[in-house]
């Protein structure tokens, strides 16, 4: 799978619970792998940027599953 795949794709959680839609893909340069997927388009603002990343993002580490949907463990603090 590309990494472009991921864009668009509806997010779940493992209890069904619909979580929104891959926007945006924050990668970790250093490690070379995904870090977070984004619910949301990043902003400009850094302060609403950082706000996004807290609030409407994921782990990328919470993700079981990708196929037509994105599966996500639905633990408490997964975002």
């Amino acid at each position: 799978m590309k990494i472009s795949d991921l864009y668009g794709k509806e997010v779940f959680t493992d209890t069904g619970k619909f979580l929104g839609t891959v926007h945006e893909i924050i990668i970790d340069m250093e490690k070379g792998v995904i870090s977070r997927l984004l619910l949301e388009d990043l902003p400009t603002s850094a302060e609403k940027a950082k706000q996004v990343i807290n609030e409407k993002s994921i782990k990328f580490e919470n993700v079981k599953s990708i196929a037509d949907v994105v599966v996500v463990s639905s633990l408490k603090g997964s975002s």
